[in-house]
């Protein structure tokens, strides 16, 4: 049996980069779809979820996401940004090309240049009078070189490093969950702020007129937080709106996935370390009812299953969206969880495609055939958002 397709263990910054890319749209803005589509893939299958899972989130077949997940494996983050060709490149000297390419990297103090960042005319102008190796070379020719070792003008940013001392102990026991009990394994987080106003996103529309919404400058409604609870083994996600978050809140949702497995047996709840997930009301709640804490490590959220699932739901229930209130709001969010839930993949064919990775296509092809005669079980036949929704 074939092990299962997964990316390697995330760093914490490979983790925030990713989660800041799916969750708030980064790049997707600017038409660089792939890249979100290959980002979602990444924190999905870090988030333990499986190949075809994956597949049906953003959309591809696959094959293509058990690439994406291998191409992470050998080269970590670059795999996002395509291979551009370039022209042929100027002929340096032995070792230039490195030096110019480590001397752009150094910050223009530590070599005693009065700035803080380079420019490419000043760049170029310290490389020409280097003392102890000068290298001429144009802007243009410097701009191909940095090109071509993937250095590139940015802006600065910051992460914080998880400083929690049993980082690796609660990455191990997430993965070991999610490897082992997928079908006893359950994610919560909060999705949020939401305000009431007119949400830019994108869409198809004829060429140069794209659809415009109204500009709002009153925010008198406040702002809500959707409580998402998400089945690993099921691939179901539901939830319910507040205006705070909250230990009541939490435990609300902590109710809801008990109720998803009524039989008394435990259930792995994966969820972050802020106060009101793990105080003591829902410790002793836990305790009392079979439900094992599963605590992300601090500033590795991206460990969550449920943080992939939430770029998609920002993108078709607020982006494009002028909605008037919170009750609008969150009747179209709840009317997409149902049409999402009603649309997931058939069990029998999670339950082929599981094990074995890609060595279970002919496997999920059968289990596929076969459910196409059997009545599909629904998911969203539930009353209300407490319910589970399978």
């Amino acid at each position: 049996m074939a092990d299962r397709v997964k990316v390697r263990r995330l760093s914490p910054a490979e983790g925030q980069r990713l989660q800041r890319i799916v969750r708030r749209g980064e790049s997707k803005q600017g038409g660089k779809v792939i890249r979100w589509r290959q980002a979602a893939m990444i924190l999905a299958s870090a988030g333990g979820n499986t190949v075809p899972v994956i597949a049906r989130l953003v959309a591809v077949d696959e094959d293509t996401v058990r690439e994406v997940i291998h191409r992470f494996n050998e080269i970590g983050l670059d795999c996002l940004d395509p291979g551009w060709a370039g022209v042929r490149p100027r002929l340096l000297g032995s070792g230039d090309e490195d030096f110019v390419a480590a001397t752009a990297l150094t910050r223009p103090l530590r070599l005693g240049q009065p700035f803080a960042r380079w420019s490419v005319r000043k760049l170029a102008g310290f490389l020409g009078e280097c003392p102890h190796r000068p290298v001429r070379i144009g802007r243009e020719a410097l701009r191909t070189l940095l090109h071509r070792h993937r250095i590139t003008f940015q802006r600065t940013s910051t992460w914080n490093e998880s400083t929690d001392p049993d980082i690796e102990a609660k990455l191990e026991r997430i993965e070991d969950v999610l490897n082992h009990h997928p079908d006893r394994a359950f994610a919560f987080d909060e999705f949020g702020p939401l305000g009431i106003r007119p949400t830019a996103g994108s869409g198809w529309a004829r060429q140069g007129e794209p659809d415009r919404l109204p500009a709002n400058y009153h925010r008198t409604e406040g702002v809500n937080y959707f409580h998402g609870c998400y089945s690993v083994g099921a691939d179901t996600l539901w939830g319910i709106n507040h205006r705070h978050k909250g230990t009541s809140n939490s435990l609300t949702a902590l109710k809801s996935i008990r109720a998803a497995c009524p039989d008394g047996e435990p259930v792995y709840v994966i969820l972050d370390n802020l106060s009101a997930h793990n105080g003591p009301r829902v410790r002793r709640w836990a305790l009392a009812h079979g439900g094992e804490l599963c605590l992300t490590p601090t500033y590795a959220s991206w460990a969550n299953p449920i943080e992939a699932h939430f770029g998609p739901l920002r993108q078709f229930t607020l982006a494009n969206s002028v909605h008037p209130n919170h009750v609008v709001q969150t009747r179209r969010l709840h009317e997409y969880l149902r049409w999402r839930n009603a649309h997931a993949r058939h069990p029998d064919v999670l339950e082929a495609q599981r094990p074995s990775g890609t060595a279970s296509a002919s496997a999920a092809n059968r289990a596929t055939a076969g459910a196409g005669t059997t009545p599909r079980r629904r998911h969203d036949q539930h009353p209300g958002p407490f319910r589970s929704p399978h």
